[in-house]
């Protein structure tokens, strides 16, 4: 039997080692804890790698030199077998999730990001994948970098029709799970996630939100915390207007495919999958016209699950990766921005 509270400690000690281990030996630490093999599969304008070597140069090393005085704080942490199936077929693997900030000094320039030398607060969403041994073999981590822009003054996209920067730890109960949950509403809870997102999300009939009966699933005082271009979204009525309807305006037949993993711990649901939804691209999306191109969304999402509702919902999309499939590098408008504000500065 899994012992999950273990691996979830473990994942908490990894991190602390991404963080603070002393560079001379970060390689060595790593090795305790990483495949030899591992996949890190991440954020655009970042690029997925194999290996514990390449995993340091592509992500740790950059996190360590860019920020200063950095504190991870952990909202959420969960762990469980994954049941992504869209078939409900076997699936199995082990996962550990968590989510919340990052929260430094941004000194230098970070993957094409400019630096401001100013505090920044970085939503940070992570899955690792265990092995038998407890050794991680894969890691799906999204940092969300349009609001990440949004804080330099340098989003790409227009103002979010939702609330920007207001991404909580769940209201109310405790988010990091290190006691044992209830075995039964783990299950109930996972139960629930395959009805809602291969029920419920993919019912959309193209026309009609009702069709997808998603009041069934959400609160009405839902907080639905979605990424950077978005906004928050602070009542399902919000939800609907702001995110869901002009999203499946523009993408009418997006299909939730088999997800890398989904996993339940107590009242909390995770998912994480790179990609994870299919959909055409044949309406506006956040200023920009139809493409007709085929897209694939790299996702991770967190959920709170109360009395039968989600109440509440962190959402990461890889945005940059969206719009690079529309032919539209979101990376290069930034650059032009801030050429122009070193030059207005000047």
């Amino acid at each position: 039997m899994t012992d999950f509270l273990a691996l979830k400690r473990r994942a908490q000690s990894f991190w602390a080692v991404c963080d603070s281990a002393n560079e001379e030996t970060l390689l060595s630490d790593l090795q305790a804890y990483l495949s030899p093999d591992v996949q890190w599969q991440g954020f655009r304008p970042a690029n997925d790698c194999t290996g514990i070597q390449n995993y340091m140069d592509a992500y740790v090393t950059p996190l360590r030199q860019g920020l200063r005085a950095l504190e991870r704080q952990t909202h959420i942490l969960m762990a469980g077998a994954s049941d992504g199936k869209a078939d409900g077929s076997e699936d199995g693997a082990v996962w550990v999730g968590a989510t919340g900030y990052l929260c430094a000094r941004q000194v230098l320039e970070m993957w094409g990001l400019p630096s401001r030398h100013s505090n920044v607060r970085l939503r940070w969403g992570e899955f690792l994948e265990f092995d038998a041994s407890g050794q991680i073999t894969r890691i799906q981590c999204l940092i969300d970098v349009i609001d990440w822009l949004e804080q330099l003054g340098l989003s790409p996209l227009p103002r979010p029709k939702g609330a920007p920067f207001v991404y909580p730890a769940p209201t109310g109960v405790e988010g990091v799970l290190l006691t044992e949950s209830d075995p039964k509403e783990t299950v109930a809870t996972l139960k629930f996630a395959r009805d809602f997102i291969y029920g419920g999300l993919n019912a959309f009939d193209s026309q009609d939100l009702n069709s997808m009966a998603m009041d069934q699933f959400f609160h009405p005082n839902l907080k639905w915390y979605g990424p950077g271009g978005i906004g928050a979204c602070l009542s399902f009525k919000e939800f609907q207007s702001f995110h869901q309807a002009p999203y499946l305006k523009a993408f009418p037949d997006r299909k939730v495919q088999d997800l890398d993993n989904l996993i339940a711990d107590g009242p909390f649901i995770g998912a994480s999958s790179l990609p994870g939804v299919k959909m055409s691209h044949t309406g506006p999306y956040l200023g920009h016209g139809a493409t007709g191109n085929t897209l694939f969304v790299h996702g991770v999402d967190f959920w709170l699950l109360q009395n039968n509702q989600l109440t509440e919902n962190w959402v990461f999309v890889d945005m940059i990766h969206l719009f690079e499939q529309m032919g539209i590098d979101l990376m290069q408008k930034v650059a032009h921005f801030d050429d122009h504000a070193f030059l207005a500065q000047a």
